[in-house]
């Protein structure tokens, strides 16, 4: 799958930390697409690899009914097993380099970067975009040093490929992002942490779509 850059308008990243009593993963997957999520990374921490992989299988399938890009986070072999879009990594994951060896060419590689010399990097070992955060204070990741919007900006005039912002992000704070040069955010709590994920989808990619064309 090529990678179009509208597709990372409104990037979504699940985490069945915000799963609710009667919801699966799923349930609120499809509801973040049904409110027009452009992109769908799963990302499992803990998840023992055969229910992995079979999550990974219908998840990817409902997205392809949406056509949206599906991902998986960091777990490369499992990427390649189940025939995921493609992968995203880490800074202490694979090196980029070798994720693309492994994936092939045609797949999606989405990669973290925090400085520009990462992002430069990651560009010339075959990053298709660049995730680079945490843009404002976050709790999902208790080691993400936050990015400041100038280094952000830099990223982005540093690289050819897409760059979207990831950390902290809300409805209420992505207008701060304006004219840094992102095509689009990444988000977890924003979506699935709320009560109304369809609805809270369709305001943030509203939201996001006129924050990314403010110059």
């Amino acid at each position: 799958m090529k990678l179009d850059k509208k597709d990372l308008l409104l990037y979504a990243v699940t985490d069945r930390h915000w799963l609710a009593k009667d919801e699966t993963l799923y349930s609120v997957v499809e509801k973040a697409l049904k409110g027009g999520a452009t992109f769908m990374q799963l990302r499992e921490k803990n998840l023992e690899e055969e229910a992995f992989i079979e999550e990974a299988r219908e998840i990817k399938a409902l997205c392809a009914r949406y056509t949206v890009p599906f991902v998986i986070n960091d777990n490369v072999d499992i990427a390649v097993s189940m025939d995921a879009d493609g992968v995203h990594v880490g800074q202490s994951d694979m090196e980029a380099g070798d994720v693309r060896a492994k994936i092939g060419p045609d797949k999606i590689l989405g990669v973290s970067a925090h400085t520009v010399e990462q992002a430069k990097l990651a560009e010339a070992q075959g990053a298709d975009y660049l995730g680079v955060g945490a843009v404002f204070p976050t709790g999902s990741k208790d080691d993400a040093d936050e990015v400041p919007h100038d280094t952000l900006r830099a990223i982005c005039d540093a690289v050819n490929i897409p760059v979207i912002a990831i950390g902290g992000i809300t409805e209420e704070n992505t207008p701060e992002l304006s004219g840094s040069g992102i095509c689009g955010i990444a988000v977890i709590s924003a979506i699935f942490g709320q009560k109304d994920i369809e609805k809270a989808t369709m305001r943030l990619r509203a939201v996001t779509k006129e924050m990314v064309e403010k110059k």
